[in-house]
């Protein structure tokens, strides 16, 4: 007999759990879940939604880290398509990064108002996971170090990022290595310096998308790392958007400019020449 509205647990269904691993001890909920500590007093409602946004974007950015590690490394064995499999994973990681902040946006002014003045200058410029991802990405800036030297752990992980070849190193080495004319002088570049765009280079580029049968797996990769660039604008962007409904104008919690810092963020790219082939394409 079964009960209405009631589903009955199956004889299979282990429920003597004592000395077992379960879903709780393998994800370590009891740490995970007890990290929110609210710093408002008396704690204010809308302080929790505040953390939780902001560590589980952290969460992402750790995956996200992951994957475009591994995708170097695919790149670097001259293994293009599984490279690509982590790259498409980084793409919907992105995503939901981006929808995320329609939640934080729900924050009001006024609610926000509430306990913003508690977080003293802790702020999301201090995020070295954001910054790795940048690193990663070709965004490098050598001062961004020097915001982590009192914390050795997060100061080696970006030292790592900043020593290590981008994305885009790694995809143009491999380019060349296909016998594309790819100047030398992208491949000896110090990978510490920002990536800046090489003109020369879009004729290399542009053989590739001219030539899509040719250089079938070449001409998707430029367009998946196209796809990485866009949605990480649209991230941007949304970052924007939500810091000027919510705080208008006022200066950051860290110090900077707030929403004329990010605005400034938006003029920063990763694969410069796969947008400008596209002004060469067709003439």
């Amino acid at each position: 007999m079964s009960t209405e509205n009631e589903r009955a647990l199956e004889d299979g269904i282990v429920t003597d759990l004592k000395d077992r691993m379960t879903y709780g001890s393998y994800l370590d909920l009891d740490r995970l879940l007890g990290a929110q500590h609210p710093v408002s007093r008396p704690e204010h409602h809308d302080e929790m939604l505040f953390i939780i946004q902001h560590q589980t974007t952290e969460l992402w950015l750790k995956l996200v880290l992951h994957e475009l590690g591994t995708a170097r490394d695919r790149l670097a064995e001259d293994d293009l398509r599984s490279a690509l499999k982590h790259i498409a994973r980084v793409k919907h990681i992105q995503e939901v990064l981006t929808q995320q902040w329609s939640v934080l946006a729900t924050l009001t002014p006024t609610e926000y108002a509430q306990f913003r003045g508690d977080l003293g200058n802790s702020s999301g410029f201090q995020s070295v996971q954001y910054r790795a991802v940048e690193f990663a990405l070709g965004n490098k800036n050598e001062k961004m170090l020097g915001v982590f030297r009192n914390h050795p752990d997060n100061l080696a992980l970006l030292t790592a990022e900043w020593e290590r070849p981008t994305l885009y190193d790694e995809f143009l080495r491999y380019v060349a290595r296909r016998g594309l004319p790819v100047p030398q002088e992208i491949l000896d570049r110090d990978v510490r310096q920002p990536y800046r765009e090489h003109p020369e280079l879009v004729s290399a580029i542009r053989e590739i998308y001219e030539n899509p049968s040719e250089y079938w797996d070449l001409y998707e990769a430029c367009e998946e790392l196209v796809d990485v660039e866009d949605n990480f604008q649209f991230w941007r962007f949304r970052h924007l958007r939500t810091v000027t409904r919510t705080i208008g104008m006022k200066v950051g919690t860290g110090g900077s400019s707030g929403v004329d810092f990010l605005q400034r963020a938006l003029s920063l790219t990763f694969f410069p020449e796969l947008y400008s082939v596209r002004t060469e394409i067709g003439r």
